[in-house]
């Protein structure tokens, strides 16, 4: 049974049907570099946070939620209104080092930040990212920081989006997609059965090694018969075309959405903002009708999250053990 106030917030990160369309921009040094490859001088932080605002300002109202970072998202985008009080706010305690083969990356947190602060500036949900492979020989370790975060979460009655993303052991050999299912199967019931309340996935199947609908759809299946609580799909930075598909695929599989960022505004990156503001006419355009896409396949095909969440208690006097 969940408690009342993770049951409000996950209500607050969808739609009233149930679905999740959630942007994420939760994005930092990896995209800084980028987009400074493209800059005449290094990006300031305030023109990072800016960057980070007009995507905020031109997307989310296409999504039911965002997932974005303290320093350079949620603040500003809290205090310049370019996330309304109607939209779920996400955010993360890691830092990721994606240039960094998953196998050597550790379990970084973000330095005064935490679940508690999450909760008081009025998040509704903690993310957290691993790299996940069931013969890491520190995955004791890092499932260590994972119950921390799930204890933190219960504490503080908020609900924790989980993404644990699998890798291969062998940097030169990726992982069969026969051998991802495998893990990715396991890998959800053990977090399920951790206490960890939404799932955020990649997708089950490598699109490099297999283009087959009817595979994908098996495998979402599969992913989802072994799934007890919700899970959404994540983009992984796999382009916008193929995105459409995946969401689609896993939506009429049993996901309850996406939790979507490069595969929709990823091109803004090497696009200049003056002096003709083409960054900007592609967020307006291409960005947002990109989300709204999304939102609209979520919307026809996710199933609703609360169908794999047991309702919290209502009898009268709930509040006095609460």
């Amino acid at each position: 049974m969940t408690t009342i106030g993770k049951y409000r917030h996950l209500m607050r990160c969808s739609d009233a049907n149930g679905f999740f369309s959630i942007l994420a921009i939760d994005h930092r040094a990896n995209l800084l570099a980028d987009l400074n490859k493209h800059a005449k001088k290094p990006l300031s932080h305030q023109q990072f946070t800016a960057f980070k605002q007009e995507i905020i300002q031109a997307i989310v109202p296409e999504s039911t939620a965002i997932l974005t970072d303290p320093a350079y998202g949620i603040a500003s985008a809290i205090a310049q209104h370019t996330i309304s009080g109607n939209h779920g706010l996400l955010a993360p305690v890691e830092v990721t080092n994606y240039d960094l083969q998953p196998s050597q990356r550790q379990i970084n947190f973000i330095p005064q930040w935490s679940v508690e602060k999450i909760k008081r500036i009025g998040g509704d949900g903690v993310k957290m990212l691993l790299p996940y492979h069931p013969d890491d020989k520190t995955l004791a370790e890092k499932n260590k920081h994972v119950q921390r975060i799930i204890d933190d979460c219960a504490t503080h009655d908020i609900p924790f989006f989980f993404e644990p993303i699998v890798f291969s052991l062998n940097p030169d050999q990726p992982l069969s997609n026969a051998d991802l299912l495998q893990i990715m199967v396991e890998m959800v019931k053990t977090y399920a059965n951790m206490g960890v309340d939404v799932l955020k996935l990649q997708f089950p199947v490598d699109a490099k090694q297999s283009t087959d609908a009817a595979e994908w759809q098996v495998a979402c299946e599969a992913i989802s018969a072994a799934c007890t609580i919700p899970w959404a799909l994540l983009s992984a930075g796999v382009n916008y075309d193929t995105f459409v598909q995946q969401a689609r695929i896993a939506c009429q599989a049993g996901a309850s959405g996406v939790i979507v960022g490069r595969a929709v505004w990823k091109e803004v990156v090497a696009l200049p903002a003056l002096p003709n503001d083409e960054r900007l006419k592609f967020l307006q355009s291409t960005g947002k009708e990109r989300m709204a896409q999304l939102t609209a396949i979520c919307r026809q095909h996710a199933t609703p999250w609360f169908n794999n969440v047991e309702k919290p208690q209502t009898t009268h006097d709930w509040f006095e053990s609460y």
